[in-house]
């Protein structure tokens, strides 16, 4: 361990060249990224079993859960909640590899919060804070394989790409042609991944294998019920979004390569959100029952409720124009003097608009009214902030032309 042994913990801990270690750490996830690009599934596994070792990962991984993370005051199943220097240097030796191996990972805690303008409530699963370190331990080693595999249209929970990119994608995809839409929503994704195809598609070594269907099997603890997980990747264990990823990984692929060349559709996805555009809606049909088709084979299927064809110019089945990860995509008819222009500078006839979707912009006027309300005998300063967030916010609501 660096730093002098006489030190206080707390001064041992923040004396960590926790620069150098990160460029250890991203030397041997480069290495990683390099040879799953290449095939070379030994090379990844050898690196990936070097870096689990790693004394630098293991103190990243965690720096990660017990201080950079929104939820590091959230507790577990065993009231952990806050970890001090001391004790983060044992957990750094704790999560080695050759301490987790036998070692039978804790239920989860079952948390319930509402979801976005809904009355409805979405299940947390929140691991016991050394799960949540073996997690992201295990998430360094297995995120650069696999974002060397992931398909170009996958934007949620990946390094380096947000929301916007995937609007980019689709503005990309219309701006000179309007198409039809299969807005779809695959229904409780998170909680119904089937285990065995998931592991089966990971097809890591065997420790990290056993590893994450210790975390997938660990059961919930809701009060004092305890009750077995079947199926699913819990929301809020640090890996569980990469594992939804990986579970999804294919789709696009699987729709794409089902037409022709010159007739193939765009596949767009966030997360467990997903658009299909085509410019016929024999195409979107089409792929409709392809995309059901293969998320079958993983436990899932499209919500119908949520799941719908649209247009992105005229009306179709009394829908036009689409929402997607908190934006309204549609085109408006506008004359020569407004209208887009294809490659070719030949006028379109109509304008492809993106701006903030019905729903964001309540539920921000609603968050915005709570901080108002919960802050109304603050000080003048409190007062100034509280302006210059309600600017910032009403900025963010401008639209996007192009």
């Amino acid at each position: 361990m660096n730093g002098n042994p006489s030190d206080h913990p707390n001064v041992a801990w923040e004396r960590l060249p926790w620069k150098k270690l990160e460029v250890a750490v991203y030397r041997m996830q480069k290495r990683i990224f390099q040879a799953s690009k290449r095939g070379d599934t030994k090379t990844v596994h050898k690196i990936q079993k070097l870096l689990m070792k790693s004394e630098a990962a293991r103190l990243l991984a965690v720096r990660r859960v017990t201080q950079d993370n929104q939820g590091k005051k959230t507790a577990g199943v065993d009231g952990v909640k806050s970890v001090p220097p001391a004790e983060r240097l044992k957990m750094v030796e704790a999560i080695d590899p050759k301490h987790t191996e036998n070692r039978k990972p804790k239920p989860l805690r079952r948390v319930w919060i509402p979801k976005p303008g809904k009355e409805e409530k979405r299940p947390l699963g929140i691991p016991v804070m050394i799960d949540r370190a073996c997690q992201a331990l295990a998430k360094q080693a297995l995120e650069p394989q696999w974002e060397a595999q992931f398909e170009r249209n996958s934007y949620g929970f990946r390094p380096g790409r947000s929301c916007h990119d995937a609007i980019e994608a689709i503005h990309s995809s219309i701006k000179h042609k309007d198409k039809y839409v299969l807005d779809a929503d695959i229904a409780g994704c998170f909680d119904n991944i089937c285990h065995e195809a998931l592991l089966s598609k990971l097809n890591t070594y065997p420790q990290m294998s056993r590893l994450i269907k210790g975390w997938l099997k660990a059961g919930v603890l809701d009060g004092f019920q305890f009750s077995s997980t079947e199926a699913g990747t819990p929301q809020g264990g640090v890996i569980s979004p990469l594992l939804a990823n990986i579970a999804l990984h294919g789709l696009e692929g699987t729709i794409v390569t089902a037409y022709r060349d010159k007739d193939e559709p765009q596949v767009i996805r966030y997360a467990d959100d997903f658009v299909v555009l085509h410019p016929t809606e024999e195409g979107i049909q089409k792929a409709q029952t392809i995309a059901a088709s293969w998320l079958k084979n993983m436990g899932l299927e499209l919500k119908p409720s949520k799941t719908k064809v649209s247009h992105t110019l005229k009306t179709h089945q009394g829908n036009v124009g689409f929402d997607f990860v908190g934006f309204t995509i549609r085109q408006f008819p506008v004359g020569k003097t407004h209208t887009g222009k294809n490659s070719y500078g030949k006028p379109l006839g109509y304008k492809t608009i993106i701006k903030r979707s019905q729903e964001s912009h309540q539920r921000t006027y609603d968050e915005s009214r709570r901080e108002d309300t919960s802050t109304q005998s603050g000080s003048p300063r409190d007062t100034r902030t509280r302006s210059q967030s309600h600017h910032t916010r009403l900025d963010q609501l401008l639209p996007y032309r192009g």
